[in-house]
């Protein structure tokens, strides 16, 4: 199946997540990734004509998944099959087909299909959807940052960014927050003087006055601002060293000196 280019729509949700609409031009199907609010995407389907066909999990926080029981629901009420994808070593409910590294996800109806990442490190289960245009990676990485380790270890992460850098430069993440200016103001603290750090903070500081989303971004962007896919870097390697009070810090422990100290900043 040959993919076409998904239509991707921001749902608002709590604080600052983002629950993503992938929809294409060929029909009102619709699918969601990590839909923790169902009424702000029933909101949506109603509002757009759209039929919910499929829901993409990455990993079971409740943000993330506390909607798909309502969501199933209303469907039902509706008379609209739909199937439920998510990570096979997490215990999320509902789930209807379980993945794992490599597997393919077709969404025959909307003309696109995803190959699946295992990305450990947020969560212990964490997937990642992506195609040659797209990955949908949840809490693993966010423009100017990465998620906390709350069950996977700090090699665990570092390896599953290293996945995600190695991706086409042109690839948009869709994270599953607005994290943004956090982010970026702690890669500041790490690389001050990063010129295309700087360009890109005034960027999204624009944005953000306006209340536009600062994502998607794309990998090239990443591999040039973010201290997280950067821990190669003589700067960011410098900024470990200086943080951790070491006189050297190696290459494997660099990640994790940024990380404790994002945890704490």
């Amino acid at each position: 199946m040959a993919n076409s280019q998904p239509v991707v729509t921001a749902i608002n949700a709590f604080n600052d997540n983002y629950i993503w609409a992938i929809s294409s031009k060929i029909n009102n199907k619709i699918a969601l990734v990590d839909p923790g609010d169902a009424l702000v995407c029933i909101a949506y389907i109603q509002k757009n004509n759209a039929i919910l066909s499929d829901i993409l999990i990455t990993h079971h926080h409740k943000d993330h998944v506390g909607g798909i029981k309502e969501l199933l629901e209303y469907a039902e009420s509706k008379g609209w099959p739909v199937t439920v994808y998510g990570p096979a070593s997490e215990n999320i409910k509902l789930l209807e087909v379980t993945l794992k590294e490599n597997d393919t996800v077709n969404l025959a109806e909307l003309n696109c299909q995803f190959t699946v990442l295992d990305l450990p490190g947020h969560t212990k289960g964490h997937i990642a959807y992506h195609n040659d245009k797209v990955i949908f990676c949840g809490d693993t990485l966010f423009s100017g940052g990465c998620g906390r380790l709350f069950e996977g270890t700090a090699k665990q992460m570092h390896h599953s960014l290293a996945k995600l850098s190695n991706l086409p430069a042109d690839t948009l993440i869709y994270c599953a927050h607005e994290y943004t200016q956090a982010n970026l103001a702690f890669a500041l603290a790490v690389e001050p003087n990063n010129s295309d750090l700087h360009n890109y903070v005034a960027q999204v500081n624009k944005k953000r006055q306006q209340n536009q989303a600062t994502i998607p971004s794309n990998i090239a962007q990443e591999l040039q601002i973010n201290p997280f896919l950067r821990c190669h870097e003589q700067s960011i390697k410098q900024a470990a060293q200086s943080y951790s009070k070491q006189e050297q810090v190696c290459e494997s422990d660099v990640f994790s000196v940024i990380r404790a100290w994002k945890d704490n900043f």
